[in-house]
Parts: structure tokens; C-alpha cells; sequence
């Protein structure tokens, strides 16, 4: 366990609660808070067993006032969540009450924590590894129970396990060439079989990593959301489209052409999916200067999109605009809404034909929504989501797992141009110190530093 200084943070969003936790962790945690506690019974934090709790008060040392009234947990290390001495206190909720507390704390001698160094922590004295603690944020910031289960088995270390079979499997090929290299004398030829043997290794490498990765664009989704971006002229329906998704009136909505000026961002939860809708301007030439902006906005916004929803009118005719924004959609995945259904067809043309995944809806009636909805789960998940199967949910370690597959593909093909092992056994090298990245085994310090700068202080 590595020594680091005694830190506390509030734990708790800080606002109005019933209750508010602030974390202290560290060599000397029992000791500060002892100096700030009071316990009804007069016995310390020191001679509480571990897993328990006391009731007691928080008192201003220099004053001997109470500061507040609370419970202290006690777990000790290193069987606590940063493997060092932890002491939670528990006390009122509410802006004033916890920052008095925590700020009795820290005059007794802790710091305030950076963000994710209670994790930080734990992942350094190996209590949890780099992808489990990464999962720690995906818990937090889950926005659906199909997010939070891949989530919590990522926490529990499922990713690891497969990351450590791969581990394996190419320790095992170096392990072979360097017995091959160590045992063959410069003039004697290398046993095909032996060679034959790392070749099949190899290729059993690549078929389990290319599994992983197939798994990595629904798992992204499933961590990050899928953006999807309603994209259509002026008064085609896309705010209407967006408040029948979210069941409520979150956009407005009018007959005047450019009521939506900028773009309106909101989560929906499709069946486990958290799906980020994207209500855009309404695309047009305009001399409006903000409306203008907003049009720029929702170019933008199509780029940057999963899916895009090409909604077009059905009581009115295409044209040139409409002709525009079909263009701007090419070479993305889209799905074609034909709107205002119960209203007179005057759309006929030859282009929208030639559109794909094209149904028909109306805002007002509610007709084809759920249609709309089984298209998305069948353009990304197949009509199904199986968080089983799911097991890479994040980029950084989608990227990992590709230099390791070209790594690896490199030492494959030299193995079959009979290069020397020599040679091979560096590329097996690289892919095996890609797959460290994902653990954590093999890191840079400035990466650590950075993904855990994303968490939350107190976690």
C-alpha cells in the first residue's frame, strides 16, 4: 500500500438532504476525526471495530461548541474502499451544516480531495484495477438501468477477466518463441511445428480480440447514449416529433416558421437505451441573424450525430430545401419520417421514393412512433439488447484493444514471411503492453492523472 496524506471531501451532492457523508481516508483519518468527534458513549473512533457505527457530535476544538449532530462509520484498512483507513461521517444535510463539518476536518489536519482520489487511491494501493475504477464514474453517471448493470459488471471485474485471458494467451507466444530462440543453435533450423504452434496462438488471439471488439460500438452507446438529431426544414414537426418521444412539452410549438432558433438537447430512455435527442433549427436560407446560427448549429449537429431523423412534410410538396437537407444526410445512418399522415399526401416525388428505412408518422395522433422506436433498437441493437454479450463500453479501451489487434496482425504476417522470431516477439511485446493500458498495468502517469480528473470529488 502506497503512502499517501489523509484527505476528506463531501461524498454527497451538496444541496438540501436529509443526509450528507463527508469521506475521510489515510494514515491519520481515525486520528483527525477523533480530535473533531464526541461520541454519547465518551469511547473513541480508535476503539470501534471496524464496519461500525457511532453516534455522537462534530465539536469546534478551539470553542467546544457542537457543530452538528451525527454517525460515524468506521472501516479500516485495507479492507475499505481506497485499502487505507476510512472514516464516513454522517451528518445533516444542507449546504452550511456539511461544509461546517468538513471544515472541522480539515482544520484538524486533512486536505480537500482532488477529483476521483478516493478512487485514485484505491486503484494505486490494488485494490481495484484502472478498468474498474473507470466503472466507478460509468455507476454514477448511468442514465439507464441497462447503462448502470454494464456498469456494475465492469466494476466487479469482467472486462478484466477477458483482459487478462488475452494477457495470457500472448504471454504464452512469447514465452514460446523465447524457449525457441533460447534452444535453436545459429545453424539449426527452427521446428516448423514450433512455428506453427505461435502462428496458431496468434490467430486464437485475434479471433478472441475481434469478439471484444464487436461488442464495443453497442457498448458505447449503451455507456455514452446514442445522439440521435431530428433535422428537417421549418415546421415539418420535429419539436412536435420531440415532445411526443419525451411525453411532455418541452419545445414549443406554433405554426410560424423558425420557431426553434437553436438546438434543444434531451435524454429519453428506449428500452434500456438512453438515447441524447438533438431538436435542431429548422434548415433554411434565412436573413435572420439568429435563426442564421441556429441553422449553422444543425449542420453541425448532423456531423456529429449517430443517427439522423430526416423528417419531411406530407402535406406539402418537396422542394428545394427539402432537396438540401436529403443531400446533408447522405453517407449517414438515417431514418426518413414522413409527417402529418393525417393530413391531405401532396408528397410525391421520385427522390423520396429512392429513401431508405422511410415511416410514416403523425405528431398529433401519436401514429407511428412506436414503429419509429423498433426501427432505432433494430439499426443498433438488432431488434435486441443483450447486456451479456456487452463487455467493451468504452472508447479509450476500444482504442487499446485495436493497437493490440494491430500489433498482433503485424507479428502474424512476418510469422508467415518466415521472418525471425526476434522480430516477432517485439510486435507481441507492443500488443501485450496495449492490453496494459486497459488494466492498468502498463500506464503512463499523466493518463492516470487525467482520467481521473473527470470524476467527481468524493468518489
Amino acid at each position: 500500500m502506497k503512502e499517501f496524506d489523509t484527505i476528506a471531501a463531501i461524498a454527497t451532492p451538496v444541496g438540501e438532504g436529509g443526509i450528507s457523508i463527508i469521506r475521510v481516508s489515510g494514515e491519520k483519518a481515525i486520528e483527525i476525526s477523533d480530535s473533531v468527534f464526541r461520541a454519547k458513549n465518551g469511547k473513541k473512533i480508535s476503539e470501534m471495530n471496524t464496519y461500525t457505527m457511532r453516534y455522537g457530535n462534530i465539536i469546534d476544538r478551539e470553542t467546544d461548541d457542537i457543530i452538528d449532530e451525527v454517525i460515524v462509520a468506521l472501516m479500516k484498512g485495507p479492507k475499505s474502499f481506497t485499502a487505507e483507513d476510512v472514516v464516513e461521517i454522517n451528518c445533516h444535510g444542507g449546504v452550511v451544516a456539511t461544509n461546517k463539518v468538513l471544515e472541522q476536518v480539515i482544520k484538524a489536519g486533512a486536505r480537500i480531495a482532488e477529483p476521483g482520489e478516493f478512487t485514485k487511491r484505491a486503484f494505486l494501493n490494488g485494490r481495484i484495477d484502472l478498468s474498474q475504477a473507470e466503472a466507478v464514474m460509468d455507476i454514477i453517471s448511468a442514465k439507464t438501468e441497462v447503462s448502470m448493470k454494464a456498469a456494475v459488471q465492469q466494476s466487479k471485474g469482467r472486462l478484466s477477466r477477458e483482459i487478462n485471458v488475452l494477457c495470457d494467451n500472448l504471454l504464452n507466444v512469447l514465452a514460446a518463441i523465447e524457449h525457441t530462440v533460447d534452444f535453436t543453435e545459429d545453424d539449426e533450423e527452427i521446428d516448423p511445428s514450433v512455428t506453427e504452434n505461435i502462428k496458431h496462438k496468434v490467430e486464437e488471439f485475434l479471433q478472441n480480440t475481434n469478439n471484444l471488439l464487436e461488442t464495443a460500438e453497442e457498448g458505447k452507446i449503451i455507456r455514452e447514449g446514442l445522439s440521435m438529431v431530428i433535422v428537417g426544414k421549418p415546421n415539418v414537426g420535429k419539436s412536435s416529433l420531440l415532445n411526443v418521444l419525451l411525453n411532455e412539452k418541452r419545445a414549443i410549438v406554433t405554426d410560424i416558421a423558425g420557431t426553434t432558433r437553436d438546438v434543444i438537447e434531451e435524454y429519453i430512455n428506449l428500452d434500456g437505451i438512453p438515447i441524447k435527442i438533438v431538436d435542431t433549427a429548422g434548415i433554411r436560407d434565412t436573413e435572420d441573424v439568429v435563426e442564421r446560427i441556429g441553422v449553422e448549429r444543425s449542420r453541425e449537429k448532423i456531423n456529429e450525430a449517430d443517427l439522423v431523423v430526416l423528417m419531411l412534410d406530407m402535406s406539402r410538396e418537396l422542394d428545394n430545401e427539402d432537396r438540401e437537407i436529403i443531400e446533408s444526410v447522405k453517407g449517414k445512418k438515417y431514418i426518413c419520417i414522413l409527417n402529418k399522415i393525417d393530413l391531405n399526401t401532396k408528397l410525391n416525388d421520385k427522390i423520396v421514393d429512392e429513401l431508405e428505412n422511410k415511416i410514416e408518422t403523425s405528431t398529433v395522433t401519436g401514429f407511428g412512433i412506436d414503429v419509429l422506436k423498433e426501427k432505432i433498437k433494430d439499426m443498433f441493437f438488432n431488434g435486441n439488447i443483450d447486456t451479456e454479450s456487452i463487455i467493451i463500453t468504452n472508447t479509450r479501451h476500444k482504442q487499446a484493444l485495436f493497437r493490440a489487434k494491430e500489433n498482433c496482425e503485424i507479428a502474424l504476417k512476418e510469422i508467415n514471411n518466415n521472418a525471425f522470431l526476434d522480430l516477432v516477439s517485439i510486435y507481441i511485446t507492443s500488443a501485450l503492453k496495449a492490453l496494459g493500458e486497459i488494466t492498468g498495468a502498463e500506464i503512463e502517469e499523466d493518463l492516470v492523472n487525467k482520467i481521473f480528473s473527470d470524476f467527481c470529488v468524493g468518489k
